[in-house]
């Protein structure tokens, strides 16, 4: 049985009027029956993390890389450019290690709420690579489970994409492969915005207090190409959650610029670039560079931010501070729990802002864009 629930209550307005309300749920069994409005009761028994994956050392970095790229017109000179970001930091991405930290806070997480879920974990482009994890799961015996895509917005790559990678992935094993439904895109879930927020304010806090109402919130995001921007509701979405996480904050002045970009020069891809953005400031200015585009430390992280974008700010005098992503934060891990909470309950989704929720099944067309056809 479910000890406890947390009830969200949430306006459309403002991250003021949100009531966290302790309360009970229906007895469970111990399969976890979701039970929702016109939807058929089913049985879940695993939970499983889908993410991007990356190399965990040298002989990983080209393999992976080439992984990422499979299909794409890109040249062999730029892969291995790429490769260098890799190799100055032992050719270990973050992303893998941030995701054993997220699994085992989850497992703890869904403990305290009865829950005694296996978790699995499977990426895009590494090891533990999504076919295998689910190849495993059959032979677990696993049935059907909730997936968990460690990408917050709406667009092809991170989640039309992560979608059509599992079913790849299911086909991949075949008969007897478990059902898999990915929860929602989570951009403007209250606890999203209030991690990012918490984060942001730590930062804030490193700023003498005479200049931090002054202090000007830049948040980043992996570009995309513009096509794949026109066919989501990408570029809308990191503007509501900029605008949520900066009035959480009470900061006034916040921009959202992009980072990472890796297409041809011909290509219209969005824009500012961070460094673009950061060339252009005063010496002496003080900036809180967020990365709310990435749930975790990426390579994009460590090196275009902590690195590139970095030295730019030194080099041009300018105090940047760089907040955390979410990573395994309590109030990210006990987000997720809430988007399990709404599957195996029926609750209303929770969210923050203009915008509403994201559904559990995306419509057939979204984000759709022509090389995906």
């Amino acid at each position: 049985m479910l000890s406890s629930s947390f009830e969200f209550q949430v306006s459309s307005s403002s991250l003021e009027t949100l009531q966290v309300r302790k309360g009970g749920l229906p007895p469970l069994d111990l399969r976890h029956r979701i039970v929702q409005k016109h939807r058929t009761p089913v049985t879940i028994d695993a939970i499983l993390i889908v993410s991007f994956g990356g190399p965990e050392g040298p002989d990983d970095i080209i393999p992976f890389l080439e992984n990422v790229l499979r299909g794409r017109n890109v040249p062999r000179e730029r892969l291995l450019q790429v490769a260098k970001h890799y190799e100055l930091f032992g050719g270990v991405s973050p992303i893998n290690g941030e995701n054993r930290k997220l699994i085992a806070a989850l497992k703890d997480e869904l403990l305290s709420h009865g829950l005694e879920l296996p978790i699995y974990w499977g990426n895009r482009n590494w090891h533990p690579l999504l076919a295998d994890t689910v190849r495993q799961m059959r032979a677990d015996g696993i049935k059907h489970a909730l997936a968990f895509v460690t990408a917050a917005y709406s667009s092809y790559s991170s989640c039309r994409q992560y979608r059509e990678n599992i079913e790849t992935a299911r086909h991949e094993v075949g008969a007897g492969a478990p059902r898999i439904d990915k929860l929602r895109a989570f951009y403007n879930h209250p606890l999203f915005i209030q991690a990012n927020a918490e984060n942001v304010r730590s930062s804030l806090a490193e700023i003498p207090e005479p200049r931090r109402a002054s202090a000007e919130l830049i948040f980043t995001a992996h570009s995309i190409p513009q096509t794949m921007a026109d066919s989501s509701a990408y570029e809308s979405q990191l503007q509501e959650a900029s605008k949520l996480i900066a009035a959480a904050t009470g900061q006034q002045r916040f921009q959202v610029v992009y980072q990472s970009r890796s297409g041809s020069p011909s290509q219209p891809w969005l824009g500012p670039d961070i460094c673009d953005y950061l060339s252009e400031l005063k010496a002496g200015s003080d900036v809180i560079v967020a990365p709310i585009g990435f749930v975790s430390d990426h390579m994009e992280v460590i090196y275009d931010l902590d690195t590139e974008a970095r030295k730019l700010a030194d080099e041009s005098g300018i105090n940047m501070m760089r907040a955390k992503t979410a990573g395994s934060q309590p109030l990210f891990v006990k987000m997720i729990w809430c988007l399990i909470e709404e599957r195996l309950s029926g609750q209303p989704p929770a969210f923050v802002g203009t915008q509403g929720p994201l559904p559990d099944a995306c419509p057939f067309d979204c984000c759709l864009i022509e090389h995906s056809r």
